[in-house]
């Protein structure tokens, strides 16, 4: 697979990783033997980078490749592990953002404790709660840095003007963002401040939660997942609007001889040489039509083609509920 780096010093990584909040019960349940699954098939394809976050799952996720790395001696040293922390809940269960730096300090040394790892590659601060400076926040997880319980830092959702003054602090190797054919809002700033900056745009959610797919979650598969079916986009009348665009880029797949997923990925891989879209599935199978994306070479008539299918816009509903919107900094 094509290998891009991970910020402007770091290491070679696959360009698709894995978004391991599949491992947890987010979009349903799932099982430990599945995780592994796709823990194998990773290591079959040569995808190096894995993300996951304390808040995912409560920590099944990180169980999950804890108890992968344990059962499969020197599988460690073929992933480049990011974890995250900051967002919470409070006494009353409404979710918080937290960038307090012994706050952070010690959620990552849980996440280290369950991933059975000394250190890992990546962490960031899951949300910006707007209270602590960039720059105080860059610097306080540059400690980390020092202390050896991380090799690199990154930020989650924020704008670029939050990026640039962290990074003045502290070399911010990734910001992870949603980014899709369905969320744009990157292009209006972060994409470039990323390139600019030597910062690498890890893209989360790159076939819009499975809207991008030829098999869009089914309506018993959202009433299943706390998220989706509170989630604007996948409520009525929003879905069927989406359906409806979704089945034009499905057929505009099929007429260029690949999967939607697979050109989905494709699109964002072709963004910008320092995006890395992170999908994640619970299918072996459908999680190989993402990696198909990054074999996909895109020309300018077929980048054309897919905008003149899914306009910037098309999409119907907010990317978040109201609570799921708590912590992403609106820049523009």
């Amino acid at each position: 697979m094509q290998q891009r780096r991970l910020g402007q010093n770091g290491p070679l990584i696959a360009c698709v990783g894995y978004g391991a909040m599949s491992f947890s019960d987010m979009y349903g349940a799932t099982d430990e033997a599945e995780s592994h699954a796709i823990l194998d098939a990773c290591r079959e394809w040569g995808v190096t980078h894995l993300d996951r976050a304390n808040i995912y799952g409560m920590g099944k996720s990180e169980n999950a490749i804890g108890s992968y790395l344990r059962a499969n001696p020197g599988a460690r040293d073929g992933f480049v592990i990011a974890t995250k922390a900051g967002i919470g809940a409070d006494a009353q269960g409404n979710r918080i953002v937290n960038n307090d730096a012994d706050y952070l300090e010690s959620e990552l040394e849980k996440s280290l404790e369950r991933l059975g790892v000394d250190c890992v590659d990546l962490f960031y601060a899951h949300r910006y709660d707007g209270v602590v400076p960039p720059e105080e926040l860059a610097g306080n997880l540059g400690r980390l840095v020092e202390k050896g319980k991380t090799k690199a830092i990154g930020l989650s959702e924020v704008a670029p003007s939050t990026l640039r003054r962290a990074h003045a602090s502290f070399p911010v190797a990734a910001v992870q963002s949603e980014y899709s054919l369905s969320t744009r809002a990157p292009e209006l700033g972060l994409v470039q401040t990323c390139e600019e900056l030597g910062t690498s745009l890890v893209a989360y959610s790159p076939v819009g939660r499975s809207l991008l797919t030829d098999h869009p979650v089914t309506a018993d598969r959202i009433e299943a997942s706390p998220f989706l079916r509170v989630n604007p986009r996948f409520l009525q009348p929003n879905l069927s609007a989406n359906l409806h665009y979704v089945a034009r880029f499905q057929a505009l797949a099929a007429d260029m001889g690949t999967s939607a997923a697979a050109l989905a990925v494709a699109w964002v891989l072709h963004q910008g040489e320092h995006i890395v879209p992170i999908p994640g599935s619970r299918s072996v199978d459908r999680f190989k039509q993402c990696l198909d994306g990054a074999t996909l070479s895109l020309s300018a008539g077929d980048l054309a083609r897919i905008e003149a299918t899914l306009p910037v816009g098309w999409a119907h509903g907010d990317r978040y509920s109201l609570m799921q919107r708590v912590g992403p900094e609106n820049y523009c």
